[in-house]
């Protein structure tokens, strides 16, 4: 259900997108469950957020708290799973999603690790019109779920303070996206189920580029993401952009986001 005063116009909300993630909300949590694959990606993500970071803000990222003090937002934060490290990390965490569930989900688990973290019913067109910043905005696994891809990716750079900077990953629109994140992994190996994924909405990186600069964002590096079936881990990759990759980009000092 979608359903919010954070939401007054959800123009960027696929509602079976919503749908889909809710009836799977009491599974975030298990490494064994339909969120399987994020658990295993979740060390390669945070490993790349935290040591692009730290650098950017001139931080030793092996301090144990090198985001300390800096305010961070997870877009499309489900369960939590990200919102958690981050927030032990040192970060003032806001987390937001269109699923009631999820954010439910998230809040349930968040008090149980003893853990102080925002979490609120929400779009990110919606955060950005009512004038929020943050030092960082995470956009992970969630563009390629979204109904207006342009508006989307300009609302989350919008998000971003002067000086701060967004992290982004996705599937690249490719046939070997296909063959591997939708045929494989949905169809054959069943590490997702069938439907997680259209690949019609898959992006380029070029296209993400394009529609964070709208919201201006300059992209500072693009990397792939790739799997290795036989050791089960993800690492990074410079010139497999194949399938999956993460980005990250910064907005100048002088950079003022406009609400209208």
């Amino acid at each position: 259900m979608v359903g919010s005063a954070d939401i007054p116009n959800a123009s960027t909300i696929d509602p079976a997108e919503v749908e889909r993630f809710s009836r799977l909300a009491d599974e975030w949590w298990d490494p064994a469950g339909k969120f399987g694959p994020l658990h295993r990606l979740n060390p390669v993500r945070l490993g790349y957020i935290r040591d692009r970071a730290a650098a950017h803000w001139q931080r030793e990222a092996l301090s144990g708290s090198p985001l300390r003090g800096l305010s961070l937002l997870d877009i499309g934060c489900g369960g939590g799973l990200i919102c958690e490290p981050m927030a032990r990390l040192g970060a003032h965490v806001t987390g937001i999603d269109a699923a009631e569930r999820n954010v439910a989900t998230a809040r349930l688990h968040a008090r149980g690790q003893e853990l102080v973290i925002a979490y609120r019913v929400a779009t990110a067109e919606a955060l950005a019109q009512s004038g929020s910043r943050f030092d960082i905005v995470l956009a992970l696994e969630i563009v390629e779920h979204v109904a207006d891809v342009d508006l989307f990716l300009e609302a989350c750079g919008r998000l971003v303070a002067p000086g701060g900077l967004l992290f982004l990953s996705t599937l690249n629109r490719t046939a070997k996206a296909w063959a591997l994140a939708i045929a494989g992994a949905e169809y054959v190996l069943r590490w997702l189920p069938r439907g997680t994924h259209d690949w019609r909405k898959f992006l380029k990186p070029s296209e993400v580029v394009r529609g964070l600069g709208a919201g201006g964002i300059a992209a500072q590096e693009i990397v792939g993401v790739i799997y290795n079936p036989l050791s089960r881990t993800w690492s990074l990759s410079r010139s497999d952009f194949d399938v999956n990759y993460m980005l990250y980009g910064s907005k100048a000092a002088g950079v003022r986001s406009t609400t209208n």
